[in-house]
């Protein structure tokens, strides 16, 4: 998101150590919807809301345990630094609950570099009290001041030759840029030695072209930029920072192309700008790229609705940018996202020694037979290829029929015939039919599996994988039906 201009706010807030949970109840009258708030009471946080030092691994593995179940709630705040939770407020005043990550800025202007303390102790105060902490950067470029405008300072394109220079060692603008960076180590290394892990987000939208850093696709682009910051900050001893890289929804194409490796990278993440919400062909190259490490939504306008968190499941964290929460949202839209069962606000995030607030993960890549009612197989009727092929309980046998590819993308596909498990018609009724149909990414073949009750649930519809009638016969049909995990909802998947 380019920022410019400065939102009014408040002074930081000092962070509670009690929420308020509302039950929220939606009216119509006179043709208006009314919000109307009851059974207003305060629920003192758990214990596990004050979290102690973690180290980066804790927050990595709580992302990917809560995949495909749940989403952290976010909210970012931008300048000016002296009020860093100005808009984290702003939800507490909409909803009664803080979000479950605090997102930040170290800045660009000369007030708000001055401020960075601030920040940073807004960020230890929010670790404290049980929200994630996320920081981005809007440096500026080093072909001028190390404090700027947005305008002019970080909103500019430098040429591909000065950008060549700040990549190389030893030129001039290099060393410039290797003395910007070490400018905020030191604010990195207090949240370290605090033990407060860092979302830490850099060159973020690097496929966008608003920025100097980016627009630069290709190993000697925005990825080697990246990779020389990790690499001098691992040598500076900064590992609490979880690693996010990022793209924006516009260029929707090619975003690979600046992708600097597994081994840089903890979180690949999307900024949404262009749409009000990720489409399936976003959600799908995201999750390729990620190649089964957490996925997040960096950046976004608008909330997240019901039809995104059900149809999309992966994502593991949402953040609203600072003033579009209030200019772009509806109180109530505002409100509904916060409340949806699948997402996570402050005190209901629970890392480490703290026992999860969700099922385990969802689908990862395995290949084999899925296994179910009675020890018998998941099954492609006669082996077929063609789309609409119905998918059957049957005796388990080896064959291409009964071998399945469970995905990281949340798709279960055969491989002979190159296709997914499928809901008919995307349909969301009870007892519509499981079919195999060409991989699309749409919410139709989206399956998550709890390992507690053995469900393979399709979020869009909200319904299980079930064998009909309970029946242990050869050829009888799957379908989808309101989750109960009885014993014919109940698969293992492949070792």
């Amino acid at each position: 998101m380019t920022t410019s201009g400065r939102a009014a706010g408040g002074p930081a807030r000092a962070v509670p150590t009690t929420r308020t949970r509302r039950t929220l109840v939606v009216a119509l009258a006179a043709g208006l919807t009314a919000l109307i708030v009851t059974s207003l009471s305060p629920v003192t946080a758990p214990s596990a809301q004050a979290f102690p030092a973690r180290d980066k691994q804790a927050v990595i593995d709580y992302l990917r345990s809560i995949t495909g179940t749940s989403v952290v709630s976010g909210q970012h705040n931008k300048e000016p630094a002296d009020q860093p939770g100005q808009y984290t407020q702003q939800v507490h005043d909409i909803t009664g609950q803080y979000p479950g990550l605090w997102g930040g800025d170290l800045m660009f202007r000369g007030q708000d570099a001055a401020n960075r303390q601030r920040v940073v102790d807004q960020a230890k105060a929010e670790w404290a009290n049980g929200s994630l902490v996320a920081l981005t950067w809007h440096a500026c470029s080093p072909t001028g001041p190390s404090t700027c405008e947005f305008e002019g300072g970080v909103k500019t394109q430098i040429s591909q030759a000065q950008f060549d220079q700040v990549v190389t060692g030893g030129t001039s603008l290099n060393q410039t840029w290797r003395a910007r960076m070490a400018e905020v180590v030191p604010y990195l290394r207090q949240l370290k030695d605090a033990g407060v892990p860092v979302l830490w987000r850099p060159f973020h939208e690097m496929n966008e072209t608003w920025n100097w850093w980016g627009g630069r696709p290709g190993t000697n682009g925005g990825a080697k930029i990246y990779q020389q910051m990790k690499d001098y900050f691992d040598s500076q001893g900064l590992d609490n920072l979880v690693w996010v890289w990022n793209v924006q929804d516009n260029p929707n194409a090619s975003w690979a192309g600046y992708y600097p490796g597994s081994s840089y990278v903890d979180v690949v993440s999307l900024d949404v700008w262009y749409k009000n919400h990720p489409s399936q062909g976003d959600y799908q190259q995201i999750q390729s790229i990620a190649a089964g490490k957490p996925i997040a939504l960096a950046e976004m306008g608008k909330v997240p609705n019901d039809s995104l968190l059900t149809s999309q499941p992966r994502w593991s964290y949402f953040m609203v940018w600072s003033e579009q929460l209030r200019g772009n949202n509806s109180n109530a839209e505002i409100q509904s996202a916060y409340f949806h069962p699948r997402v996570l606000n402050q005190g209901e995030v629970q890392l480490g020694d703290g026992t999860p607030t969700t099922p385990s993960p969802g689908p990862t890549d395995r290949t084999g037979p899925i296994t179910g009612l009675a020890g018998k197989c998941v099954d492609v009727a006669a082996s077929g290829t063609a789309n609409g092929t119905a998918v059957q309980l049957y005796t388990c046998s080896p064959g291409v029929a009964q071998t399945w590819e469970v995905r990281t993308d949340g798709s279960i596909r055969n491989p002979n015939a190159d296709k997914c498990l499928d809901v008919t018609g995307q349909g969301t009724a009870n007892g519509t039919r499981v079919q195999l149909w060409a991989c699309n990414g749409s919410g139709a073949q989206q399956w998550v599996h709890s390992s507690a009750t053995q469900t393979l649930r399709n979020p869009q519809s909200g319904r299980c994988l079930d064998v009909t009638g309970r029946s242990t016969a050869d050829g009888a049909r799957l379908q989808v039906w309101d989750c109960s995990g009885n014993a014919n909802q109940r698969w293992s998947l492949p070792a």
